[in-house]
């Protein structure tokens, strides 16, 4: 039985394999909201390359075991980039803290009114942030539960963690603060702002104004558009790390070789250094934003449909069929006059997807793509569906992306899938809906028709 990573044992390991900072040197002035994979692979890899100690405290919002896991680790795990000439794995040690959100919650509030904390960053899902398909602004029958609850005490989402922390922190006339919301959706960042504000305002807090009047001077939430393709670790991924590093890591992570962080340059108190790691600080990402949402997710949950129509598991494996590098570049094709200029090139961004999801060594799985469809079909496809159709630009592709999404939640009917994904509009259209359905016969039997 090899033995466990941790401080103790990462000083055996060879000087490229230990991490790029010393973690005993890092103190807690980033909190982060999400401890799964993405942002093992992503952010904390940015703030460890940022070259100044800054050390992150990860909570998790609903799971106890991978805080406690990660604890046992000191914090430590890997990182494997997939690459197609090889795997190359290294420990990541930007994160000196992890706790439970629930059972932790004094912790988590005390970090809150921590000066020398100033940004929050959230991976949380599309579905973490409780937005209404209608307004867009929060649900908030979905968090009743935490706004009649003590703001002191447990509470289960984030967004009432996240707003009762901030109204601490306004309370104690804390330094301001920046929360960072790197989930993939449009306008992340006023949409993260949005559901705080929301659930300040419904909340029964005697003071709700004067939080509200001092959250606008003092926190900001810049808009991020965060890319790289990290799968869910397996069995493999967890042989594979313990091969390559000679003990055993329960939390090791897989990423393709890219990434790429793209944020508004909007924040209100002091920051990591990201760009020293390759980030890049804009006035406006929604250039960004929109290329990513629309092309790289919308071509995933395209290819994860379709995918599954024809049998598949994989993304690579799909890119090897004779037409999953045909749909991506229709795809990318019909959606390009859609974005806004500004952002990367589309016939050039198309042709990074193309290699990106091709590299055989990544086993990015299609079922993992293809959760919470409704969240993200609104995010990814229904906008350009739209705008094309008022223009009246055909949509073949879309359509066929919709009838596999359809064909996969097979017990609903369309117009009720539509409606469930905020899109009422589009279900009443009959020829939208004709289209879409004259798809499935094909897709059931498992041909995808281009």
């Amino acid at each position: 039985m090899s033995a466990p990573l941790n401080r103790t044992t990462v000083s055996r390991l060879p000087a490229e394999l230990r991490p790029s900072v010393d973690p005993a040197h890092l103190r807690t002035r980033l909190v982060h909201f999400g401890l799964g994979a993405f942002h093992r692979a992503h952010q904390a890899v940015y703030t460890e390359h940022a070259g100044e100690p800054w050390g992150i405290t990860a909570v998790a919002p609903h799971s106890t075991d991978v805080a406690a896991a990660l604890r046992e680790q000191d914090c430590l795990y890997s990182l494997t980039e997939r690459r197609p000439e090889g795997n190359h794995t290294r420990i990541v040690g930007s994160i000196v803290g992890a706790l439970a959100m629930g059972p932790d919650a004094k912790a988590v509030d005390a970090l809150f009114t921590d000066p020398e904390v100033t940004v929050v960053t959230l991976t949380v899902t599309e579905k973490g942030y409780y937005r209404s398909p209608l307004t867009g602004g929060l649900d908030t029958d979905a968090v009743a539960a935490d706004l009649a609850a003590d703001p002191a005490g447990p509470l289960t989402t984030v967004v009432g963690r996240l707003a009762a922390g901030l109204a601490a922190r306004m309370r104690a006339g804390a330094a301001p603060i920046s929360v960072v919301s790197c989930d993939n959706m449009a306008d992340n960042g006023a949409a993260s702002a949005r559901v705080v504000h929301d659930f300040v305002r419904a909340s029964s807090w005697p003071d709700r104004a004067a939080i509200l009047d001092r959250m606008a001077e003092a926190v900001a939430f810049p808009a991020t558009v965060v890319d790289r393709i990290v799968p869910a670790t397996g069995e493999a991924d967890l042989a594979a790390a313990r091969e390559a590093l000679g003990m055993t890591d329960a939390l090791a992570v897989t990423a393709e070789p890219y990434r790429q962080w793209v944020l508004e340059d909007s924040f209100a108190a002091p920051r990591p250094p990201w760009e020293r790691d390759g980030a890049l600080f804009v006035p406006d990402v929604t250039p960004y934003q929109l290329t990513k949402l629309r092309m790289l997710n919308g071509s995933h949950s395209a290819l994860a449909y379709l995918g599954a129509a024809a049998g598949l598991t994989t993304v690579a494996e799909t890119m090897a069929t004779d037409w999953g590098e045909r749909l991506v570049r229709a795809l990318c094709a019909e959606i390009a006059p859609t974005l806004p200029a500004g952002g990367p090139d589309p016939l050039a961004y198309a042709d990074d997807l193309v290699l990106r999801f091709r590299n055989p060594a990544m086993r990015h799985l299609l079922r993992q793509i293809a959760t919470d469809g409704p969240l993200k079909v609104r995010e990814r496809w229904l906008p350009a569906l739209r705008e094309l159709r008022a223009r009246g630009a055909r949509t073949p592709v879309l359509e066929l992306a919709l009838a596999a999404w359809a064909s996969h939640a097979a017990p609903a009917p369309l117009p009720a899938l539509l409606r469930a994904a905020g899109a009422g509009d589009l279900a009443d259209d009959d020829t939208l809906t004709t289209a879409i359905t004259d798809r499935l016969p094909a897709l059931r039997a498992g041909r995808v028709e281009l």
